[in-house]
């Protein structure tokens, strides 16, 4: 039982403390650093680079949220239940759900509006239709990662009360 608690909670911290280290620390050393070395194509250059990064973390959260769920599920089938335990499975799964749809479709659309555009999304007017809607996206990925963070919290207070 031990061992599956240690998972579940290895799998959290692991998933809490990759989304606060992108977003504290690499995206914003990332963008000062390149637009620093070059002021023309720094951004766009910093806007590829971290987004092949959050790329590649949403696949450490795809594996995170179904590790969590397999061992919240395994702990409550060799009991007992842990308190609260449909609320935390609910809140895991909208989690992966959350990660999926950003991973996915978030993604995919930011994908497709930079290949339609063809040149750094900073270099578009500011009036530019597909800037607006760039930063709409760019808007709502933050969001879902700053739910995630909030459920992370969450379950993260569940397991220091008991």
């Amino acid at each position: 039982m031990v061992l599956l608690r240690y998972g579940y909670i290895l799998a959290l911290t692991l998933w809490l403390g990759g989304m606060v280290t992108l977003g504290a620390i690499s995206a914003p050393a990332t963008f000062a650093v390149l637009q620093a070395e070059s002021p023309t194509q720094g951004r766009a250059q910093a806007g590829a680079v971290f987004g092949e990064t959050l790329k590649r973390f949403q696949w450490i959260t795809y594996g995170c949220g179904i590790a969590m769920l397999v061992f919240l599920g395994t702990i409550a089938i060799l009991g007992p239940r842990p308190p609260n335990f449909a609320v935390r499975m609910t809140i895991v799964a909208a989690m992966l759900g959350i990660s999926l749809y950003s991973g996915v479709w978030v993604t995919g659309e930011i994908e497709r509006l930079q290949t339609e555009i063809g040149a750094p999304v900073s270099s578009l007017p500011d009036g530019d239709p597909r800037r607006g809607r760039f930063g709409r996206l760019h808007g709502l990925s933050t969001v879902l990662m700053m739910l995630n963070v909030g459920g992370c919290l969450v379950l993260l207070s569940w397991e220091a009360l008991e």
